[in-house]
């Protein structure tokens, strides 16, 4: 190999740029030339390519967000698009493409491979930390910290008014960093799609709450929690059937995704940036790198894709316990 191309793809997560710092430097080191692909899958369907060098990446591992872009391609989900995003990389006379991103991404990559026999290596880097093959994804720590932050600054105000705040935090299929976060800011009640609470269970517990004296109350709402259609359909439906509580919902949004990445994430994108070369270099292919038991291993990304995370059955026991 003498040419590796790397991209970043669906959305954002802090720690991208880490890891690009990483995939940039493990490059030169080894003597091949980085080769940054600007706009996800769109860049390579484009040729927006460019030589990178270790200079190139210097003063970015505390950035958020990612300096190549991100984007979401529809034209490469078709086999011309994919053909024109093969044809580019062989004009530049690049051997081999590191993705770093989630399921979405890899799906793109796993085909890609299929197709055209491309050697492809995956990273991680999703704040949902739904990645199978993996204990942590790159950005998934750094969330945890700017949403506890959050929700600290909100009970001050939740305990100034004696309000109670539902708090809906990202997360469509999986409960990860509803159940950290809500166990890390000490919440009342977490939902999360996992587990199905259940609206008259919802308000029995909160009526408990009040009764051991609590005032003001915290839930955490996953996005994909289906106790109601939505958070502004759980506030209504305590409106209506608990009294005491002046309700209130906060989306936290985008905001999650944004921010310095800790140096956990820093680490960790680090780590995974210098073995995805290495494994390229080893002519290993079609896989993702991953963080199992504090070692950086592979999975094939088609279990990545497909395998199930499982949310952690001590830390909802802990919730229970922690909430009364």
């Amino acid at each position: 190999m003498k040419k590796i191309a790397f991209i970043t793809s669906g959305g954002d997560a802090p720690g991208m740029n880490a890891a690009i710092r990483a995939v940039t430097r493990a490059c030169v080191y080894n003597n091949l030339i980085p080769v940054g692909v600007y706009k996800g899958f769109d860049g390579l369907i484009n040729g927006d390519f460019v030589e990178m060098n270790a200079r190139s990446v210097k003063g970015i591992i505390n950035k958020g967000g990612t300096i190549i872009k991100t984007a979401r391609s529809s034209e490469f989900k078709t086999i011309e698009g994919r053909k024109k995003a093969y044809d580019n990389l062989k004009k530049n006379n690049i051997d081999g493409l590191i993705i770093i991103g989630g399921d979405g991404s890899f799906t793109g990559g796993l085909i890609f491979h299929k197709e055209f026999k491309f050697p492809v290596i995956g990273i991680p880097a999703t704040i949902d930390n739904d990645i199978f093959g993996t204990s942590h994804t790159i950005g998934y720590d750094s969330a945890l910290n700017t949403i506890v932050d959050v929700i600290d600054k909100i009970r001050d105000t939740a305990s100034s008014h004696n309000r109670l705040f539902f708090i809906e935090v990202m997360g469509k299929d999986a409960g990860h960093i509803a159940l950290n976060t809500g166990v890390g800011a000490g919440a009342e009640e977490i939902l999360i799609p996992e587990e199905d609470l259940g609206l008259d269970r919802l308000v029995e517990s909160l009526k408990r709450s009040k009764a051991t004296g609590k005032s003001s109350s915290i839930v955490i709402v996953a996005e994909g929690d289906k106790t109601g259609k939505n958070v502004f359909e759980l506030k209504d439906y305590v409106d209506e059937n608990l009294d005491g509580y002046d309700a209130r919902v906060s989306v936290l949004g985008h905001l999650q995704r944004g921010g310095s990445p800790s140096c956990f994430d820093r680490v960790l994108a680090s780590r995974m940036g210098v073995k995805a070369v290495d494994f390229l270099l080893e002519n290993k292919t079609n896989l993702m790198v991953g963080l199992k038991d504090g070692i950086i291993d592979l999975t094939p990304l088609d279990k990545a894709i497909k395998g199930k995370t499982n949310i952690n059955k001590e830390l909802l026991r802990v919730s229970d316990i922690m909430s009364i």
